[in-house]
């Protein structure tokens, strides 16, 4: 399998989103490479690489819940069925507060679920917490 350490898969279709999320990211020193999948099809399909060997494995996935094409609760679904990447930290970043969306999430093994805050400095600060958490402190499982 092919790899990359530290890579960041983030899953948004929003090109604000994502803009902002990369630039959260950098503006907290986060330099990991960031791969984007702009809808749910593209990140199935990145996840069907890894378990090939063409793609790197991310040490996260940023993914978003309400995707073009297909949702997000079934691009978690089939992260989590595959052996390569059921282990995967995945962490919800949503705009989506819904109780079923957050009880769907984790029954489906989502590591974290964070409802994206609506200005900059809040979703800055997010994101600066969640990168310092998970690529720093977060010990990842050994088969990834």
């Amino acid at each position: 399998m092919a790899s990359t350490e530290n890579l960041i898969l983030l899953v948004e279709d929003d090109p604000d989103h994502e803009a902002l999320a990369i630039r959260a990211l950098r503006k907290a020193n986060v330099a990991n490479e960031i791969r984007v999948a702009r809808d749910g099809a593209e990140a199935i399909e990145y996840m069907n690489g890894i378990v090939s060997g063409v793609n790197p494995m991310p040490q996260l996935v940023l993914l978003d819940l309400k995707l073009p094409k297909v949702e997000g609760l079934d691009v978690l679904r089939a992260i989590r069925v595959a052996d390569k990447t059921a282990l995967l930290p995945v962490v919800v970043l949503t705009s989506s507060d819904e109780e079923r969306d957050i009880v769907a999430s984790y029954r489906l093994g989502v590591n974290s679920y964070i409802r994206k805050p609506v200005n900059f400095t809040d979703f800055a600060e997010a994101t600066r917490q969640l990168g310092m958490y998970w690529l720093l402190l977060n010990q990842c499982p050994p088969t990834l």
